[in-house]
This record gives C-alpha cells, sequence and structure tokens, in this order.
C-alpha cells in the first residue's frame, strides 16, 4: 500500500502482515504518519494505491480520539459500544422488555434475540465492562452518569475501555497511557500482557512499549519493518547496524582513497597503466550508496553545571497557595540537599506546576518561605513556554540572548544544530515554531545556563522518543540537582533517587528510587491513608 499526505509521501509500497497474539508497538518520527497508518487499517481514511486484507470476520477495535462524541451516552452505555453488535441487541432487548404487551412478531424477535446474546455471550457484557471500568478506577456509581459530566481523565478511561470491550480480534490504539493514573497504566500493561489477540500500539512511553511489546513496526525511509523483541531491544539493535554500517563504509571508503591515489599516480605510466585500468574497475565494484535518509533525528542534549551545588541547596517552609478558589499548596515543607534528584508526582499536574512558579520567582506564595543555598544556580524550564516565543525573533536571535558567555553566530549555529537547527531551520521566526520545536529551544536555553539546580516540569512533552531518549540521557549524565515532573516512566525511573508526593493530605517524601516507591509496602500503606477513595497520580 502506498499513502500520501499533501505531496509527501508517507509510505511508498509498503507489505507488513501483522500476526495473532503479536502485540506491535508502532514507531517513528513525529510526523511519520503513525496515527495516519492507524486510520488506514482502520479505514477510517482511504489509501492511495494497494490493499488492506483483513480476515473475514474479524473485529477491529480503536481507542476514539473524540472525547466529546458520546456526550449525551452515559459511561456503560459508552462502553458497551465497543462491540456495536451486542450494544444494538442489548438496545433492542430492553426497548422490547420495556413494553407490557408484545405483538406476535415481536415475541419472536424477543425470542432470536435471546439466541443472539446467547451466542455473543451478551448476558456478560454488563459485568465483563464493569470489571475493566473498575480496573481503569472507574467506580460502579459513574456507570449510569453522562459522559458529559466526566472530567477528560476518566473520559479517557472509559473510552480505552469501550476499545478493549469484547475481545476484539485487531486493537489499535493511539497514545492509550494518555492521561491515565499509575495504576491505570499497571492494570493496562498486565490486560494487553494477556490479551490473545492482534495489538498495533502507538507510544512515546518507552517503559510501556517495553513491557507491551513483542514486536516493533518501525516507520522509516518511507516504508515500515517488523521487528521482533520491544523497544530496547529494537534500539539497540539499530544502533548496532548503524554503527556496523558506518565502520564498513569507513573501511570502503579508505580502500578507495588507496585505489584513487595509485591511479592517480600511474595512469599515464605506460606500464601501469593495466594495473590503473584494473583499480579503476575495483573502485566502480566499491562504491556503495549512502545510507537512505532517514526522518528520524537525534538531538544531542548535555546539561552542564559552572559549579556544584554545595550542601545546602533549598529549604521550603510551609509554602501554600489558593488559585482561582483551589488549595493547590497546602503548607508544604521539604528541604533539597545536594545529589538529590526528585521527581515530584501527584493527582494534579498543577500541584508540582505552581511549586516550581514559585521557586523560580515566578508566582508568589500565599503564605511560607523558601531559600536558595547561596552557591546556587537554578534554572527553570516550565510546562507553559508560550510566553518566551511571543516575539518576531528567529531562532538564532533568539537563543543568542540566552547565550551570555559566547554570542557569536558560528557558535549559535553549531550549537542549535546539534538540537536539530540547521541550516534555513535556524532562521524560522520562535512565534510560528511547532511544540516540539519550541520544547527543544527551551532546552538549548537550559543547557546554555549552567546552572547547578534544573527545574524542568514535563521537559518531554511534544517530543518523538528520539528527542525523548536525548533528554533521559542528558538528565542521567547531569552530576547535580534535579526537581522535576513528568509523564514519563522510563526517565523517572533512571533518574529519580527521590520522590514527593502531593496527596489529599499532605505529601509523602521519600529518598529511594520511583519503582522502590512503588513496591514498598510502607508506603503503599500510607498512600492508601492519603488518598482514602481519591483520585490517584496521573503518569
Amino acid at each position: 500500500m502506498s499513502i500520501l499526505f499533501g505531496q509527501q509521501i508517507l509510505f511508498k509500497e509498503v507489505s507488513i502482515k501483522f500476526a495473532e497474539e503479536n502485540c506491535y508497538g508502532l514507531i517513528g518520527a513525529n510526523g511519520a504518519g503513525k496515527s495516519t497508518f492507524l486510520k488506514a487499517l482502520a479505514g477510517e481514511i482511504d489509501i492511495n494505491s494497494g490493499e488492506i486484507h483483513l480476515p473475514k470476520g474479524k473485529r477491529i477495535a480503536t481507542l476514539n480520539q473524540d472525547h466529546f462524541a458520546f456526550d449525551e451516552y452515559t459511561v456503560m452505555q459508552t462502553a458497551l459500544m465497543g462491540h456495536e453488535e451486542i450494544y444494538k441487541i442489548l438496545m433492542e432487548m430492553a426497548d422490547l422488555e420495556a413494553k407490557t404487551d408484545l405483538t406476535d412478531e415481536e415475541g419472536m424477535r424477543m425470542s432470536e434475540i435471546y439466541g443472539e446474546m446467547a451466542d455473543l455471550n451478551g448476558y456478560e457484557a454488563e459485568a465483563e465492562a464493569g470489571k475493566m471500568l473498575d480496573g481503569l478506577g472507574i467506580s460502579a456509581d459513574l456507570y449510569d452518569t453522562q459522559m458529559k459530566a466526566l472530567d477528560g481523565g476518566v473520559k479517557v478511561r472509559v473510552l480505552l475501555v469501550q476499545a478493549l470491550f469484547g475481545n476484539p480480534d485487531i486493537l489499535l490504539l493511539d497514545e492509550p497511557t494518555n492521561n491515565l493514573d499509575l495504576e491505570s497504566i499497571t492494570w493496562l500493561e498486565e490486560f494487553l500482557y494477556n490479551f490473545a489477540n492482534t495489538v498495533i500500539v502507538v507510544s512515546h512511553d518507552r517503559h510501556f512499549l517495553n513491557k507491551v511489546c513483542t514486536h516493533i513496526a518501525d516507520i522509516d525511509f518511507k516504508t515500515i519493518k517488523t521487528y521482533a523483541g520491544n523497544y530496547d531491544f529494537w534500539y539497540h539493535s539499530s544502533q548496532l547496524a548503524m554503527q556496523l554500517f558506518k565502520n564498513e563504509k569507513k573501511k570502503r571508503d579508505d580502500k578507495i582513497k588507496d585505489l584513487q591515489a595509485f591511479v592517480a599516480r600511474f595512469s599515464a605510466n605506460a606500464s601501469k597503466a593495466r594495473q590503473a585500468t584494473s583499480r579503476k574497475k575495483l573502485i566502480e565494484k566499491l562504491t556503495i550508496d549512502d545510507m537512505p535518509k532517514s526522518s528520524r533525528k537525534h538531538p544531542y542534549v548535555e546539561f552542564k553545571p559552572e559549579r556544584s551545588c554545595g550542601k545546602n541547596v533549598l529549604k521550603v517552609e510551609g509554602l501554600s497557595k489558593i488559585i482561582d478558589g483551589e488549595q493547590i499548596l497546602n503548607d508544604i515543607s521539604f528541604t533539597v540537599n545536594g545529589g538529590d534528584r526528585i521527581v515530584f508526582i501527584g493527582s494534579n499536574n498543577n500541584y508540582k506546576t505552581v511549586l516550581f512558579d514559585i521557586l523560580s520567582g515566578d508566582l508568589e506564595a500565599d503564605s511560607g518561605t523558601y531559600e536558595w543555598g547561596v552557591t546556587i544556580k537554578s534554572m527553570y524550564m516550565p510546562r507553559d513556554n508560550y510566553k518566551f516565543f511571543d516575539s518576531n525573533k528567529d531562532i538564532i536571535e533568539w537563543l543568542r540572548q540566552y547565550s551570555l558567555e559566547n554570542t557569536d553566530d558560528s557558535f549559535i549555529r553549531g550549537f542549535l544544530g546539534r538540537m536539530l537547527f540547521s541550516g534555513e531551520d535556524a532562521l524560522k521566526k520562535v512565534k510560528v515554531l511547532s511544540g516540539g520545536e519550541k520544547v527543544r529551544c527551551m532546552l538549548s536555553r537550559t543547557m546554555l545556563s549552567g546552572a547547578n539546580v534544573l527545574i524542568l516540569d514535563e521537559p518531554t512533552n511534544h517530543l518523538d522518543l528520539e528527542a525523548i531518549t536525548a533528554v533521559n540521557d542528558g538528565m542521567k549524565k547531569y552530576s547535580e540537582v534535579i526537581l522535576f515532573g513528568s509523564h514519563d516512566h522510563e526517565l523517572i525511573s533512571s533518574v529519580t533517587n527521590r520522590v514527593i508526593e502531593f496527596t489529599p493530605k499532605g505529601i509523602i517524601d521519600r529518598h529511594m528510587s520511583f519503582d522502590e516507591y512503588f513496591a514498598d509496602a510502607t508506603v503503599k500503606e500510607k498512600r492508601d491513608e492519603m488518598y482514602d477513595g481519591h483520585q490517584r497520580p496521573v503518569l
């Protein structure tokens, strides 16, 4: 099959087969066509050429991206709609059962419905849907609630149940972990791990891809190739393959240079002419094409502190803040020490953002104090960065204002090149940049700061897997203090040595890794006490 987006070729003459009982992680750079490919498989868009073959009788289910499409339906109705045939029969049966008198024709139809329900296991439908809703933290008292009354995070979970319900033969999931809390992600990982049919999933969550995927389907070079194994296996294998290609190409290039030197030296020498001709032919055989241009690009992220933090980093005492009538922070106290790499989590993203805004001086607390150590130079990379880009500056001019030691064009261009802004791209006006481009600009600003405390609020938002990996590597290598929040499980797990969790009854503060935090029995007991039925953290 082939798919064009405008004049751009996304896929050209792609042939691929997805087997039963496998879970495929669909990966590729931003704009490579991952979501477009899923829509083509689901029949939501037309392909330009070729065919998509679906075995007869097989049912495809997708994760609906329109969060308002089912606002007039209840939670249970929305979940049951995942299996259209069962839902229609249930609705028809409910209408007939509501009548006091049935005609002979309606009585016969009711008998048929009972048989159809038995064939489809429809009598267990609500119980099955209820079990899934419960697994994703949606209690029975919400089943009859209309979807429009739910907040966005709960809606997403209902739509996920809709996709999973009824044991579809092929399950297509586009970013299914977005807006899910930690427990829900764990439940989904377990569900997909045990799911016996075909799954094709798009996700930027490397931890999730590693947990659920048996294969990786990689979109690159305008084609799709499948690899056995999870994301980490694919990543290391692809890096090795690339290095082997480069090594082989260097050997051939060096050999060609030697042969070319011989030809240039002896081509005019009659006694060496035959050898020179022979070497010309050998050059032609040795010359190989360069690897096709990849849509995948790898930025280089490195944070270099100008000096170490010292012993006293930050002391926070009794911080409180109310915004629009909501108590965001309530008497928050903690101390940050040298070497701390703290992730802040909570059921509301505003908790950490408001804290970070206060610590950076962008927002004033209602009460309480905070004090930075005398050796500290902090740099804040906020989640909402729009105010930094309300400008007519191009990217070079924009970054120059943050490069205090070296404002030379060649330095700025070289720095931007590492962040994938080369050539004409560096002359783009910052106000028209995409979300991912703005984040790369903010990362550049942070790298130039020389700070010994980094405050990073969701630093991987809008980035593709390659850029996320680069940020992750940069944070792991950074030698000083990091205060951050993130939705990326892999990044948190590999960077964190301390967890501070905002709960409805205060904070939980533990010096341990992220995975240890959620495995620790005493922490679990404390979390149960502090939440007591309230919404759990979203990752």
